[in-house]
């Protein structure tokens, strides 16, 4: 589980600084005081390099009260953090996980797949969305899918703060840690019931369809170039997957 950078910091400090003051005292509550490794202290986003010593001092006071350890944030916290910010965070079980900028290869890919599948769903009444969007695996845990649809926009899982379910769910493989998205989601998206995982692997240049089946996943197909990567939850959808990593 990756750790809490400075880079996060700064975030929360936003987040402090720009919330409404409801959920700042939501976020704060009962939270431990925990003291800022020496590591974070310099390398921690700097206040104006013109402002007071005692300013700097601030800041960091204002984070030591309201950063919680790893393992110790609960899901409102969590929920609130990533309400003001569009940094894609995950969360399971007290820790979060701060996953990388995508690169411009992923970001392409997933606005091919995106127009794809919202040119097929939308009109015949579903609704897809891309990233940042909190999908509920569990109580306690969350994750971010590149992509999630279901079938029905009215679908009462589709909550305005995360969604409680999804009928598809699809992640291009991050170079930084390609086990996330080959396995550890594998198994999440499957706990969470999601009917459908696609798997688009650049380094591979391939797409593995996954379906559901008694509460695991299994292979229903799996696409290179030359080929069309098709859907077993939407017969009529495919896409070619030469088009999908030329995306550009």
């Amino acid at each position: 589980m990756a750790e809490v950078g400075a880079d996060v910091l700064g975030e929360l400090y936003w987040t402090t600084m720009h919330a409404d003051p409801r959920d700042a005292a939501m976020a704060t509550t009962s939270i431990p005081t925990t003291p800022i490794p020496p590591s974070l202290e310099t390398s921690a986003p700097a206040l104006d390099a013109s402002a007071p010593e005692s300013g700097t001092h601030e800041w960091r006071d204002l984070l030591a009260e309201i950063l919680p350890v790893q393992g110790r944030w609960s899901v409102e916290q969590y929920l609130v953090l990533t309400d003001h910010r569009s940094r894609l965070i995950e969360f399971s079980d007290g820790f979060l996980e701060v996953l990388p900028m995508p690169t411009d290869q992923h970001r392409n890919i997933v606005e091919f797949l995106y127009r794809a599948v919202f040119q097929f769903i939308k009109p015949r009444g579903g609704k897809v969305h891309f990233a940042p969007v909190r999908l509920l695996i569990r109580p306690g845990k969350f994750r971010e899918p590149d992509l999630m649809l279901l079938r029905l926009a009215t679908d009462p899982r589709r909550e305005n703060r995360f969604w409680r379910g999804a009928d598809l769910a699809l992640e291009v493989v991050s170079e930084d840690k390609p086990e996330r998205d080959l396995v550890d989601k594998r198994g999440d998206y499957a706990e969470a019931g999601v009917p459908e995982y696609w798997i688009v692997n650049p380094r591979t240049q391939s797409i593995t369809v996954l379906r559901l089946h008694a509460g695991k996943y299994e292979e229903a197909g799996v696409f290179h170039r030359g080929q069309s990567a098709a859907s077993v939850l939407l017969p009529e959808f495919s896409v070619v997957v030469d088009e999908v990593f030329d995306a550009d």
